[in-house]
């Protein structure tokens, strides 16, 4: 993959085509949840008329359909504007279609002056100190070849909790810098897999949603997903992940799963 490859071309503005590295491990055709999420996140923050005072404090995902790797449509509007907070909605389609994927986000105005800064929570083994633990696909090229990843505690395939550092070798979109957002969206969606409980070969937990909320936006290259998956035996799981950066605890993220046998 090049320097300048990224998850996503820019064709113009609202239109985007997706590069094999969205592929997810689910099907070939389809990609992982985590390009998109952070796409419409983006998009959330570059959109007409963006106050530049506010920052996404929580972006919740409605993954109506499989996300397909081609041509794509983003666009944006205001839910509600207020004074202090906004509520904002992007609309991810394929070139013509109905949509795939909706947010809606909740954007917060951030303070004039430095308030007192309270973030509780365990200090994590830098990604430094950690052995890079590849996930194996059939296909050559996707979202494992497209991502770094480096686990603390478990592995994909062991079943329980794991905790994953994460970090981006390509861009979001391709010849554009990555921003702090899109590190964290990126690797939000990956809960369920870093922490899955049943065996993929012969199950599927597939997330049909997924909300990230974020006190701070992460600092650096590396993002920590540290996650823990339950399942009902009706077949519906919730997979909830503490979020990292390397000076701490930036958030959280979950998922509501769709549980089956293959």
């Amino acid at each position: 993959m090049g320097a300048a490859e990224g998850f996503f071309e820019r064709i113009d503005t609202g239109r985007f085509l997706a590069t094999a590295s969205t592929r997810g491990p689910w099907d070939e055709r389809s990609q992982h949840a985590g390009p998109p999420a952070a796409l419409l996140g983006r998009a959330v923050e570059e959109r007409d008329g963006a106050r530049q005072d506010m920052r996404i404090a929580r972006i919740t995902y409605e993954i109506l359909r499989p996300v397909p790797i081609g041509e794509l449509e983003v666009t944006t509007s205001v839910v509600r504007a207020g004074r202090g907070t906004e509520v904002v909605e992007a609309v991810l389609a394929p070139a013509g279609g109905a949509p795939v994927m909706l947010a809606r986000a909740l954007r917060i105005r951030v303070a004039r002056e430095a308030l007192p800064a309270v973030a509780p929570g365990p200090q994590l083994p830098p990604p430094g100190e950690v052995a890079q633990t590849p996930f194996e696909l059939p296909w050559e090229r996707g979202y494992h070849t497209a991502m770094e990843t480096r686990f603390a505690a478990g592995a994909f395939l062991e079943p329980g909790p794991g905790t994953c550092w994460m970090r981006m070798r390509v861009p979001l979109i391709a010849g554009e810098e990555i921003r702090p957002l899109d590190r964290v969206l990126v690797a939000a969606d990956s809960g369920n897999g870093i922490s899955a409980v049943l065996d993929f070969a012969g199950y599927v937990f597939v997330n049909g949603d997924l909300t990230v909320h974020l006190h701070r936006h992460p600092v650096g290259e590396w993002v920590c997903v540290e996650a823990g998956t339950s399942v009902d035996a009706a077949g519906i799981g919730l997979a909830d992940a503490r979020l990292h950066d390397e000076k701490g605890p930036i958030g959280r993220s979950a998922q509501s799963l769709f549980v089956a046998p293959r």
